[in-house]
């Protein structure tokens, strides 16, 4: 009843986590801007930062939101923007140079912040030991309405990724509405946690096979898999949950693909 009690909201969130960014992972690869995440989880992160110069203030709360979501949000605008530039302005580069801007002002934030090593801290792996209900809430009813658009425009958005749309607004909304799930899944997660249940359960599922349906349920599946183990070994080691869910999910991917290219070859070849 203890672990039961303390890992209930955790659980149920990265169960959250896992069930739209391992479907959002997809298109993340389909559009070969596998870092897109990370950079503005890290943009998000910089604005949560910044928020903090503010808490004590009337409007403290609400630019604790406001400030990351606003951060993502014009990035988004950015990245749906030069996409149509794509020949002359690389997407990765500029991915990149937004991350190492957005960590850079981190750093010189955090520098100011009371306490910034561990602020810096929480904004890598997060604190997802400490969400409450409320919070699982109202992250279930952002990423359901968030998950319902993509399925009435799934077509229009798997257009886009593929590049077959040439129209900026789908690209655009694309992005919006991909910063708006980062922002709040980076506020109790950190980047790190973020970046892998992103893209790893995706990435792994691409192995294993070409249709979509069945990569979906398979990264949902590896996703929660991992996070059951990450939380079973953080309980009972007594181990950091962010920093163990990315070692897990990480540490997955690469036993998995191990196997996938050395052991399973073999193994089919001995049968023969």
């Amino acid at each position: 009843m203890e672990i039961i009690e303390l890992l209930a909201a955790p659980f149920v969130l990265a169960v959250l986590l896992v069930g739209i960014h391992a479907y959002l992972g997809f298109h993340v690869l389909e559009r070969e801007v596998i870092f897109v995440d990370i950079s503005l989880s890290q943009v998000a992160a910089l604005g949560s930062a910044a928020s903090l110069f503010f808490i004590n203030t009337k409007n403290g709360s609400v630019l604790a939101l406001m400030l990351p979501l606003t951060l993502c949000l014009l990035v988004a605008f950015a990245l749906a923007l030069f996409k149509r530039y794509e020949k002359s302005v690389s997407q990765e580069a500029l991915i990149g140079m937004t991350y190492a801007l957005a960590s850079g002002a981190l750093i010189l934030i955090a520098d100011k912040l009371p306490h910034g090593a561990e602020h810096l801290k929480e904004a890598l792996i997060g604190n997802i030991l400490f969400v409450t209900w409320s919070q699982v809430l109202e992250t279930f009813l952002i990423y359901t309405v968030i998950g319902i658009i993509h399925w009435v425009y799934r077509k229009q958005f798997w257009q886009a990724s593929r590049g077959d749309s040439k129209l900026f607004w789908w690209d655009f909304l694309f992005y919006f509405l991909f910063g708006i799930v980062i922002t709040f899944s980076t506020r109790h997660a950190g980047v790190l946690v973020v970046f892998s249940i992103l893209v790893a359960p995706a990435a792994l599922a691409t192995r294993f096979s070409n249709k979509i349906l069945p990569r979906l349920l398979l990264a949902w599946g590896l996703g929660l898999v991992g996070i059951f183990v990450a939380f079973f070994m953080s309980y009972k080691l007594d181990l950091p949950s962010g920093a163990t869910i990315v070692c897990t999910l990480t540490s997955l991917f690469f036993l998995t693909l191990f196997l996938r290219k050395f052991i399973i070859p073999q193994v089919s070849l001995q049968n023969e």
